[in-house]
């Protein structure tokens, strides 16, 4: 993709989105190439080679947006704890390759942060592949939990089991006496105008009056939230409730525009037909409850004045996989990239069967295959190369614009 053909693809990607968000967006982006390859999917699948490795592979639901700082620590439904994908913004039907191979990317262009040598960083992603085709080839989905995880997955599950709801909103949120307001920081979160505080407020007294505690969900602000770095843009909203009493009873929700799948041109080249969902939120919600062991907590497919968004608790960044956090340790990224290879398979057997997605069987016998696992090696190499150069390009470009 020639240099004007990039920078076009990203313009063409992001139009319509909140001014102020996509400039933090464009920025993140141009920080590193790992950065870039997570606000840049669409340009991820359009690269992807021509093989059938890619286009003959078993169906299965997919994530989409897979890279390791798309698996994190929850509250599930049941109020308990999972580590997880838990992002599923660009989930579709397509090839299981493509989770895989992205996943493996992410990994040898987050591996740069480490200063990690490309030998190095393969025999990581050879590890992590293998976890994912042992996994499969078992065919029986699992999960992971605080009793079942070890490491850095058991650090982060601890610490949100241990965390104190009030210390958490603590760091959220404003308190005086007995109320909580947002902590507009600009970090994340930035301040909403009027009009979308009526909005919002509107949807969650409409949304209330269907649950069985309308009380819970008394609105009591609203801000614009920041997070992420795919979806920066679109619109989206933390909204604070009253949940089970003020002031350390309140819970944090969040409000996203869902958008259509990054994945849908390729797809639809390859003539790999999708259910037809009534929206893009019931895509989202509906592949994720198909993935996950444990359903997300509050999650809803909703329309936010006729927006298909999603609603679900909020879900804090420091939650994730960040491997900044990591201290520069290969071996930490060794021990959780064998751990997302083998949640990856489970996801993928989780929601094996089900509308157009190919059987266990088939997936344990395409796990069993020795003739694909190098050409997946060599593809996550040759995809790491393409992203570090469409991201020389953007880099270049913004660098150039500023003064």
């Amino acid at each position: 993709m020639v240099e004007d053909g990039i920078l076009d693809e990203i313009a063409r990607n992001n139009s319509g989105r909140d001014p102020e968000r996509l400039a933090m967006k464009y920025a993140k982006m141009a920080r590193s190439p790992f950065i870039f390859l997570r606000g840049a999917c669409h340009l991820f699948y359009g690269s992807l080679p021509n093989s059938p490795l890619f286009s003959s592979a078993p169906l299965g639901w997919c994530c989409g947006d897979m890279h390791f700082e798309n698996f994190g620590s929850y509250k599930g439904d049941n109020r308990l704890v999972y580590f997880d994908i838990n992002d599923f913004d660009e989930a579709a039907l397509a090839p299981v390759t493509w989770d895989l191979v992205r996943l493996l990317t992410s990994i040898q262009c987050g591996a740069d942060a480490l200063n990690a040598t490309h030998a190095e960083a393969l025999a990581v992603s050879r590890s992590c592949l293998d976890a994912y085709r042992s996994a499969l080839g078992q065919g029986k989905p699992l999960w992971v939990e605080r009793e079942t995880s070890g490491g850095l997955v058991k650090e982060l599950l601890t610490s949100l089991q241990a965390r104190e709801r009030a210390a958490f909103l603590d760091r959220r949120t404003i308190r005086k006496g007995r109320q909580r307001s947002l902590k507009v920081d600009g970090a994340k979160a930035l301040p909403a105008a009027s009009e979308q505080i009526a909005r919002v407020t509107g949807f969650m007294d409409s949304f209330a009056a269907t649950q069985s505690n309308p009380g819970f969900f008394r609105v009591l602000d609203v801000a614009r939230r920041v997070a992420g770095t795919g979806s920066l843009g679109v619109a989206r909203f933390v909204v604070l409730v009253e949940g089970k009493g003020s002031p350390d009873g309140n819970y944090l929700l969040d409000i996203k525009e869902a958008r259509p799948s990054a994945l849908m041109p390729r797809l639809a080249r390859l003539g790999i037909e999708q259910p037809a969902w009534s929206d893009e939120a019931s895509r989202v919600v509906a592949v994720q409850k198909k993935m996950q062991a444990v359903d997300h907590a509050f999650l809803h497919p909703v329309k936010l004045d006729g927006l298909s968004c999603i609603l679900k608790g909020l879900q804090p960044s420091e939650d994730r996989v960040a491997i900044g956090e990591w201290g520069k340790k290969l071996d930490r990224l060794g021990e959780v990239v064998c751990t997302m290879g083998r949640i990856l398979a489970w996801d993928h057997l989780r929601s094996s069967g089900r509308g157009g997605a190919a059987c266990a069987d088939e997936l344990a016998a395409f796990a069993a295959r020795e003739d694909w696992a190098k050409e997946m090696l060599d593809a996550a190499t040759e995809m790491t190369l393409t992203t570090r150069e469409q991201w020389k390009v953007f880099s270049g470009k913004m660098h150039s614009s500023l003064p």
